[in-house]
């Protein structure tokens, strides 16, 4: 399995993006040397891709499933693009603050701690739907990792699309989310222009 090893503050540094939306709380005092320079159409296209793909951890093959499969559905295909980065099980569990981070979420459903509907899901790519149930497994509530990740994310905004008991480590997905409420700096239209060519 491919594993995305980069520093976390470099690549943020690279890509203009604030640590915050990844869920860290450090910040860098380094400037970025290529701030100045003009950068091309593609290259923009390529920056926002590449911001997307780090934001949610999703390597290139995957992404460009994703891609085609937003295509063939209904709508807009760069906003179902970023529903469906958004529907992630291991989003969905930082969302719902049950991870300090993306990565951590990601850890947590891999080590078998998170059920959906009450069965257990392993797969940190499976899609959430509305009405779906997200909880943490019971033996795991009681662990001293998810006391002090609450401690961390308890004053987190949850977003409008969820309902989540923090202290129970349970929530709902009320509703899918539509591309107003995903408060992601990722402008999807360069995706679809890049993709399209």
């Amino acid at each position: 399995m491919a594993v995305n090893r980069v520093p976390v503050l470099k690549r943020c540094r690279s890509l203009g993006l604030e640590p915050s939306y990844l869920g860290y709380d450090k910040k860098s005092n380094r400037q970025n040397l290529r701030a100045g320079k003009k950068v091309s159409e593609y290259g923009l296209q390529l920056r926002e891709k590449q911001k997307a793909k780090f934001i949610y951890g999703v390597l290139e093959k995957p992404f460009r499933n994703y891609y085609e499969k937003a295509d063939r559905m209904k709508g807009m295909t760069g906003e179902n693009l970023m529903t469906m980065l958004e529907r992630r099980l291991d989003n969905v569990v930082f969302r719902m603050g049950f991870a300090r981070t993306r990565r951590e979420a990601r850890q947590i459903v891999g080590h078998k701690h998170i059920l959906v509907n009450g069965k257990r899901v392993t797969i940190p790519s499976y899609l959430i739907k509305a009405g779906d149930v997200i909880e943490v497994k019971e033996s795991a509530k009681s662990m001293q990792r998810y006391k002090d990740i609450v401690e961390v994310t308890g004053g987190r905004l949850v977003p409008e699309w969820m309902d989540v008991d923090i202290e129970g480590l349970k929530g709902t997905v009320k509703n899918l989310p539509t591309r107003e409420m995903i408060d992601v700096p990722v402008n999807e239209m360069l995706i679809v222009e890049l993709y399209s060519k």
